[in-house]
């Protein structure tokens, strides 16, 4: 059998309802990292008031976890291969914890911001080795493949759930508790795959070397990059902060490529682009996680701002994306066995530049229209997102299909990072860098629509290129599940 046979565990399970308890601890454990990533932007405004905190800095709220977390995802899995993925995992979940538990000595935006980051790292150490561990229960490859469609649905769920679950905790209880409420999620997750999943078997790890300078080669081109957006806006495009993270991001990115060609033991082998469809399909991640990014964070400063919305209407005005989330299904499937990848990831593409696009017009119209545009981008968001991770593990070679689901999860946290950013530094060119407390004048709201209106409609043109342009690159295949490639000799 090839490298990329998983070793049989002591201890495997012949059902999903006999599995309950390992495979309720990992995708309680991709929950909570998921929805991680949202929970805190309906809470936004209020983390605003009382820290003190413009929208650069809310900005970098969000996106300070978005960045380490996308940034380390690659590692981790490195240091799992080599560890131990159930002890990598079991770490992560702890730190994660306990991490949450530090935001009640929070005081100030950078603190918030540097908790966020670490928050980020931990998280790392547990998104892709959830969705190792789970083929690790079965030997079965059909309950595999149904236990990791459970796990997508989970996360996708928790992400679009955050504003949500955020907006009704904040009903009665401050925002610190989003945060705190972590510690037990954790704790219970903990146990159960302590209790479920089995050790590693020492014949199924590598001694690879992990490559750390790429870790942070990779953090330092994203971080700098968008730190070059806020600082255009806040002290000019010309000033030397400026122009010195411009450089920085383009000469860390310069060394990261020279630095993967030449190790022994890259964190991402960069030959594997040279495979048109899992170059496309990484680039079309990127796009259509900007869209998701750049519209739940604009939504929800357009909610509670511009309609004064408290945080639970405002959490349940996102309503609509997390129905079509799941109802979505059937549809990008029937688009792929009709159509094939590239056709059906098109029309997707296509779903989210008009989406986007109405939503420019959409955004001082009233709730409606822009409830109308939220679930086409969502059936986007679906086709796009589903049909570029099947495409993408199918492409890699057989020994490189957790490569895959690394990659997958990474292109869709850079895309974050970058949809955050361009949402908060246009707000604040166009409309304001401090968010005034109270109730915004006449005046103040024309201006957000203004600025939100250029910020849609230039978010549709890139998505529409980035996605499209990805898209171009699939091929015709009509798988809709997935699953790794086959892994007999």
């Amino acid at each position: 059998m090839s490298a990329t046979t998983i070793t049989p565990a002591v201890r495997t399970y012949g059902s999903l309802r006999a599995a309950w308890i390992p495979l309720f601890a990992l995708c309680l454990a991709f929950f909570v990292e998921m929805v991680d990533n949202t929970l805190l932007t309906i809470a936004l405004p209020t983390i605003g008031r009382d820290l003190g905190a413009g929208t650069t800095g809310l900005q970098w709220v969000t996106a300070a976890y978005s960045l380490t977390f996308g940034g380390l995802l690659l590692t981790a899995g490195s240091v799992a291969d080599r560890f131990g993925r159930r002890r990598v995992l079991l770490v992560g979940l702890a730190a994660f914890g306990t991490i949450s538990l530090a935001v009640i000595a929070v005081h100030s935006a950078a603190e918030l911001i540097g908790l966020r980051a670490a928050l980020g790292v931990a998280a790392a150490a547990m998104a892709p080795i959830t969705n190792s561990l789970v083929f690790r229960l079965f030997e079965d490859q059909a309950l595999r493949m149904r236990a990791m469609t459970l796990m997508i649905v989970v996360g996708m769920s928790g992400f679009i759930l955050g504003p949500l679950l955020g907006g009704t905790a904040l009903a009665h209880v401050g925002w610190e508790w989003l945060l705190l409420v972590n510690a037990p999620i954790a704790l219970v997750a903990w146990i159960g795959v302590r209790l479920g999943v089995p050790a590693d078997r020492p014949d199924g790890l590598t001694s690879d070397r992990l490559d750390l300078p790429g870790a942070l080669l990779s953090i330092g081109a994203i971080g700098l990059a968008c730190y070059a957006l806020t600082s255009g806006v806040e002290h000019g495009w010309l000033a030397p902060l400026t122009l010195g993270s411009i450089l920085g991001a383009v000469l860390a990115l310069v060394a990261f490529v020279r630095h993967e060609r030449r190790s022994a033991s890259p964190m991402l082998d960069l030959r594997i682009f040279r495979d048109g469809t899992v170059r496309g399909a990484a680039i079309a991640q990127i796009g259509t996680s900007i869209a998701m990014a750049g519209v739940m964070f604009g939504l929800i400063l357009h909610f509670q701002f511009a309609y004064g919305w408290s945080p639970v209407r405002a959490g349940l005005a996102n309503l609509p994306m997390i129905v079509t989330m799941i109802a979505a299904t059937p549809i990008s499937e029937s688009l792929v066995r009709r159509c094939g990848h590239r056709v059906a990831c098109l029309v997707g593409a296509g779903f989210l530049a008009g989406s986007l696009a109405g939503l420019s017009w959409a955004v001082d119209h009233g709730y409606l229209p822009i409830a109308v545009f939220m679930v086409t981008l969502t059936i986007g968001l679906r086709t796009v997102m589903t049909i570029c991770a099947v495409a993408l593990v199918e492409a890699m070679p057989s020994n490189r299909t957790s490569l895959g689901a690394a990659l997958n999860d990474t292109a869709q946290e850079v895309g974050t990072s970058v949809g955050t950013a361009v949402v908060g530094t246009l707000i604040a060119a166009l409309v304001t860098v401090a968010l005034p407390s109270g109730v915004w004048s006449d005046a103040l709201v024309a201006s957000f629509f203004h600025g939100e209106r250029i910020t849609y409609a230039l978010l549709a043109v890139v998505v529409g290129i980035v996605a499209g342009w990805g898209a171009l690159t699939l091929t015709d295949s009509r798988a809709t599940d997935e699953h790794p490639m086959d892994e007999s000799a």
